[in-house]
This record gives structure tokens, C-alpha cells and sequence, in this order.
């Protein structure tokens, strides 16, 4: 009898954020039992709401776009957008630089497929944001995870990422703010990559997705802005700042120097063509959305909800025996370290699917995010407090008497 598997392509292809673990939670709610998510950046689920004027506009835009838009998006869209990019110093983009998408995840997997041949390898943060890996992968490429130092605030650690370019090395993948571990890269990091690059004649790809999520008075700086003589794809959009994950309103950018690139922009456009245009009624959000930003604000300054959740976490994670955790600069996420000597830990995904069963919580291990060690998972702080209070009582309650071995 005939049977169908999955294509090759997808051997080497994965994205635990949404695996096993998650199946289990699944199959738990089926079954009726209440699961706490603390396993993606979903601000919705959380209480959070869009700013009302953000909805507003979307509903009156909706009978003007009903129709497709240019493959590239609306231009008020992407006139909206390069005004962001030149308010972040963002070198030499114009309209025709943009390119809107379903969310970022899209446009990541587009760039990747317009880049890559059979062989090719591009440098990869570990721990990354999985779909990065994947989408090298799923592209024929071969993803080459250069590490983050804990020890050093989960900083890119440039000569090891010097020692894996080869000469099939054609880009680097810089995230920043960073997933998952919640780190900003100071300028003199980045600068230093930027160096790395113009040396080897590298593609610089930044997600930036964070870049407005930003705490303690710190500020992000545009990997683009530090190097206009280079080829710099930069990914943005509103999931996250404007708390609209489900209406996937994201973009690319191309920025800086081009002119070696002509066959690399072909290609995006191509395929950018293929699918017709991303979400009308979410790209007519854009302008308005880029307008209004102190809401984002406002929740990241002392008082302010996420701000707030991160304190609280942060510190009860740190009085838990056998955990550790680099304090988180931007984003939703932190990324704390286990013991395993203590706990006898040696598969990560075991012990959040442990610790799921026992406590209906669900968190994703540090293997999801190419983690090299099993001694890390990934806690969204997007609950209230109260709920964070809860989730950090269960995890001190089953660590106590936990053991793999």
C-alpha cells in the first residue's frame, strides 16, 4: 500500500517552541485540565489590548482593503516605514527597500529562500530563535550556531563567531533585542560585528523585532545605522510593540549598500510577487501604529505592567535553590539556567514536560532554541504577577524533590 511522509527537506527542520511539550499541553486542555502558557510571546491571551486608536483605524480601513495591494505592500505602509527606519539612522532605504509580510516569520523565510544554495551556511545565534535555524535549513543552507556568553549578559561572542566563517559563509544572523534570552547588544558589540562582516563580505540580517521593547533606560541601536557600507536586512513590525500578534503585521527592510545584492533583490522580489501581497487590513495599520507609541512606552517604565512582571520574576527565579538567570534588558523573555549536577538534569525537553504533567505550566526547554547544554528554558513574563506568583511557587515546589537520574 502507498504511503506519504513527510519531504527530506524537513529532516533536519525543527520548532519546539510548538513540539512535544506543547502537544501534551494540548492534549491536556482537550482533556479539560487548565494549562498557564508560559511558552510564547502572546500578548493577547495575557489581558493586553491595542491601543484603541490602532483598532479604530484598522475599522474604518476595512472596506478600502479588500483588494490586493502592491507585492511589496500599500506605499503609505512603506512610506510610514522608512520614516521609521531614517528616525533610527537606518542608511538608504526608500520605498522600494520595503517589503511587508504575514509577520516577520514570513519575510524570514522568504530572505532565506531567495538567498541560499545547496551548501551555503550562515552564522546563527545560540541560543536563536528557532525559526532562524529552520528556515537556513528548510532553504538547503546549514545553519552554524556561533555561541551567546552568559557570563558575558548572553553577549555574541565575536572570535567564536570569527573561528565557524568559512568560504561558504554568506551571512550572519544578529537578533537584538534578543529571543530568548532577552539581552541588548550594546553599539560597541554590534560595531564589532559589523567589522566581522566587512571583512568577510558578509549579509547582515537583524531581527529587530524588539526594538521598542526596550527597559531601564537603555536604547536600541539599528545594526543598519553602523553599516551603511554593507548589505543590512532589517525585520520589524507591530506584533509585539502594539500588542497585535494576531493580525501579523511585520516587515524587511533592505538598507545600506546594494549594488553587490542586484541578484539576491531579484529574487526576494520574485517571490515576494509569488504570494500575491501580506495582510491589506493589517499593512493599513501601519501608519497610524508608527504614530502612536508612547502606549508601547508606558508599560515598560517603573509602574508599567511589563516592567513590573519582569521585576517580580526575575527575583523569584533568583531565590529559587539550584537557578540562576541574566536579567533581561528588553523583550518579554528570560532564559534561566538549572543546575543539572543538582537536579541530575540530561534532556531539558524531559523536564519542562516533567514539570507540565506535575504542575500544568508549560515552558519551553533550551534545547527548542538550539540551546547547546540541557541546562535552560525560556519563562514568558506576560502573566500578571499574581499568575507569575503561582508559576514561580510551583517551579520552587517541584524542583525541590526533582531528579532525573
Amino acid at each position: 500500500m502507498r504511503t506519504f511522509e513527510k519531504s527530506a527537506k524537513l529532516d533536519n527542520v525543527c520548532y519546539d517552541i510548538r513540539g512535544p511539550v506543547m502537544d501534551e499541553a494540548n492534549r491536556m486542555i482537550a482533556a479539560g485540565e487548565m494549562v498557564v502558557k508560559l511558552n510564547i510571546g502572546n500578548p493577547a491571551p495575557f489581558g493586553f489590548r491595542a491601543p484603541d486608536a490602532i483598532i479604530k483605524v484598522m475599522k474604518e480601513n476595512l472596506t478600502d482593503t479588500e483588494g490586493y495591494s502592491d507585492s511589496k505592500g500599500m506605499i503609505a505602509a512603506r512610506k510610514a516605514i522608512v520614516a521609521y527606519c531614517k528616525s533610527k539612522n537606518m542608511p538608504n532605504v526608500t520605498e522600494q527597500d520595503v517589503y511587508t509580510g504575514n509577520g516577520v516569520s514570513e519575510l524570514i523565510t522568504l530572505s532565506m529562500q531567495g538567498l541560499l544554495d545547496c551548501g551555503d551556511e550562515v552564522l546563527v545565534p545560540s541560543p536563536d530563535y528557532p525559526l532562524w535555524t529552520a528556515s537556513v535549513t528548510l532553504a538547503g543552507g546549514t545553519a552554524v550556531h556561533y555561541i551567546c556568553d552568559e557570563s558575558a549578559q548572553w553577549y555574541p561572542d565575536i572570535e567564536d563567531m570569527r573561528k565557524k566563517i568559512t568560504n561558504k559563509t554568506k551571512a550572519i544572523v544578529v537578533i537584538n533585542p534578543n529571543n530568548p534570552t532577552g539581552a541588548l547588544y550594546p553599539k560597541e558589540i554590534l560595531e564589532e560585528i559589523v567589522r566581522l562582516a566587512r571583512e568577510k563580505e558578509l549579509i547582515l540580517f537583524a531581527d529587530e523585532i524588539y526594538d521598542r521593547l526596550v527597559m531601564d533606560g537603555e536604547e536600541h541601536t539599528a545594526l543598519s545605522s553602523l553599516a551603511p557600507d554593507l548589505l543590512t536586512v532589517s525585520f520589524n513590525g507591530l506584533s509585539k510593540s502594539h500588542l497585535i500578534a494576531g493580525y501579523r503585521c511585520g516587515w524587511m527592510c533592505l538598507c545600506g549598500d546594494k549594488t553587490k545584492a542586484k541578484g539576491y533583490i531579484e529574487g526576494i522580489n520574485l517571490l515576494s510577487s509569488m504570494r500575491l501581497c501580506s495582510n491589506v487590513p493589517a499593512q493599513s495599520l501601519i501608519p497610524a501604529a508608527l504614530e502612536h507609541l508612547d502606549e508601547t512606552k508606558q508599560m515598560l517604565i517603573p509602574g508599567g505592567r511589563i516592567y513590573e512582571q519582569r521585576e517580580f520574576i526575575y527575583h523569584a527565579i533568583k531565590e529559587i535553590p539550584g537557578l540562576s538567570v541574566v536579567k533581561p534588558k528588553a523583550a518579554f523573555y528570560m532564559f534561566p539556567k538549572i543546575d543539572v549536577n543538582k537536579f541530575g538534569i540530561y534532556d531539558d525537553e524531559k523536564f519542562a514536560l516533567d514539570f507540565l504533567k506535575a504542575k500544568k505550566i508549560l515552558f519551553t526547554h533550551g534545547g527548542g532554541f538550539h540551546c547547546m547544554e540541557p541546562d535552560h528554558f525560556r519563562i514568558v513574563y506576560l502573566p500578571c504577577v499574581e499568575e507569575l506568583k503561582i508559576a514561580a511557587d510551583a517551579l520552587a515546589e517541584f524542583l525541590n524533590d526533582y531528579r532525573q537520574s
